[in-house]
């Protein structure tokens, strides 16, 4: 293929959507025109006049009021601001400024070829400081195919001097890859790269994790990030905005993997499809930012486009540090339109699972509570953060027992891992997460990365390889999700989930609780 420039490559393809729309454009005024010959023909034959035109008439003076600015929601705001529109409505298309694109080992190697095949092998990507590169799905394994896609993004990110490019090379050690960061949903928020008001487009579904920060992030195929790519642009639609307003007092046995499943059971696995869902409420405004990552990360299992919740100070105080770029976060108008309004009274709910196969069959914990397991899973985009491990050394420390089914712990992060490692857990007498993991007699935890959220090949550490029941933190639980076509998931908090290991069987975490 002839090699061309970075800017050749932007500009044909520029050329081309232009042409299409000078095309398009041109049939309309053509078409209107043999319509008119038509009709003057039958005029002449017939001799009869069928219309009067409408005479001229003066122009009209502009109102005196001023202009009149439509109210938006948060997510309309955004995309207004990314296309250099001043007002939006639900189901425009629009052409918006991407401020980040993420790409990880299982969609990367996949996009880069779109990318050079659309845009040239030479061709530059748009801006090497805005495209994030994370290898973090199929890592730690001896699959010849998977170690080769994590060798395509690294000889990618070499010849395209990529700024954030988070590598591994030594998979018998995770920590000595010191670039190396795990999850990439997680690491984009622990690295700066999510921030209020922005768009941050990913080729991973859960990329709507990062609405947590209040900005519109969500998950695009392989095609959209190769354009993305080379433009920094893309077409979306925009999305209708149901709101759901979470007020009263947390109870101390329920953790925001409770909140979402609870809504998601509520409406449906396609109850938001291509909406945004915000979240607001006292309830939202008590949450750290990794219990808000928690309910946008799993808005994707309601079919929703986005989510999103309201920058705070929590998360002014999050981000300080962590970016050096200016952000502006934006807010829902007092008279934005939402598609529907959800109301919880947060205060009267109760820990929940979503039994297989689906995340939205919905059932209390303990209505559950019959149901023999095999293991239980800490870990994942979902449930391996820092304060997911934190709420099952809670439930551990308080049983003061062991674990009756093989426990497995699968750290989101390096820095999760390190977290586990070395900071006390609140009222443990010094005790770290590790030590009272240890206690309890769960597994080792494991080197950061995806693990068996979603199977991977056969050696990926925890993957379902025969018929089981687990109990999961994790996002998914449909069949083969993962490993075996005939294992059961059970969708769950870190607080039901760690008190499931310690009895064996679906558990709420009030017994030990409380």
């Amino acid at each position: 293929m002839a090699s061309i420039s970075a800017s050749a490559a932007v500009a044909a393809k520029a050329a081309a959507f232009a042409h299409k729309n000078e095309l398009a454009a041109a049939a309309a005024p053509a078409q209107q025109q043999k319509q008119q010959r038509r009709l003057s023909g039958r005029r002449a034959r017939s001799g009869r006049v069928r219309a009067v035109a409408t005479p001229a008439r003066a122009p009209r003076a502009p109102s005196s009021t001023g202009s009149v600015k439509s109210a938006m929601t948060m997510t309309e705001k955004i995309l207004a601001r990314a296309s250099e529109r001043a007002s939006l409505e639900p189901g425009e298309n629009v052409w918006v400024d991407v401020d980040v694109l993420m790409t990880h080992d299982v969609c990367g190697p996949g996009t880069i070829g779109i990318f050079k095949r659309e845009f040239g092998e030479d061709a530059k990507v748009w801006d090497r400081e805005k495209v994030v590169i994370i290898p973090d799905h199929y890592i730690f394994t001896s699959d010849e195919r998977a170690n080769r896609n994590v060798d395509i993004l690294r000889d990618f990110c070499m010849e395209q001097n990529i700024k954030y490019f988070y590598d591994i090379k030594d998979l018998s050690n995770f920590k000595a890859n010191p670039d190396y960061k795990g999850v990439c949903h997680v690491a984009l928020a622990q690295e700066g790269h999510c921030r209020p008001g922005e768009v941050l487009l990913g080729t991973d579904s859960h990329t709507c994790n990062a609405g947590a920060f209040g900005q519109f992030a969500t998950g695009i195929g392989n095609t959209d990030a190769g354009f993305v790519m080379g433009t920094g642009k893309a077409l979306l639609k925009v999305p209708p905005t149901i709101r759901f307003v979470l007020d009263g007092e947390m109870p101390p046995y329920l953790l925001a993997k409770d909140l979402i499943l609870q809504i998601i059971g509520e409406i449906s696995v396609s109850g938001a499809t291509y909406k945004s869902m915000e979240f607001v409420g006292s309830t939202v405004e008590s949450l750290n930012m990794e219990e808000r990552m928690t309910l946008c990360n799993m808005v994707i299992e309601a079919g929703g486009k986005n989510g999103v919740v309201p920058a705070d100070q929590t998360t002014f105080n999050y981000l300080e540090g962590k970016t050096s770029v200016e952000y502006e976060p934006v807010y829902s108008d007092a008279q934005a339109r939402f598609v529907s309004d959800y109301r919880f009274d947060v205060s009267k709910l109760e820990p929940v699972v979503a039994k297989p196969h689906s995340p939205d069959n919905r059932a209390l914990a303990r209505e559950c509570k019959d149901v023999k397991i095999d293991r239980v899973y800490i870990g994942s985009c979902t449930g391996g953060k820092t304060e997911d491990f934190f709420a099952a050394a809670k439930v551990f420390l308080a049983s003061g027992k062991k674990v009756k089914v093989p426990t497995f712990l699968v750290p989101a992060t390096q820095k999760v891992w390190m977290d586990i490692y070395s900071i006390p857990v609140p009222g443990a007498g010094g005790k770290t997460c590790s030590q009272i993991f240890e206690e309890a007699g769960c597994d080792t935890p494991a080197s950061p990365s995806c693990g068996a959220c979603l199977g991977g090949p056969r050696d990926t550490y925890a993957r379902m390889n025969e018929p089981m029941v687990c109990v999961s933190t994790t996002n998914r639980n449909f069949p083969g999700r993962m490993g075996h076509k005939e294992g059961q998931i059970y969708l769950a908090s870190p607080f039901t989930a760690a008190a499931s290991a310690l009895t064996g069987y679906v558990t709420d975490p009030r017994d030990f609780l409380m």
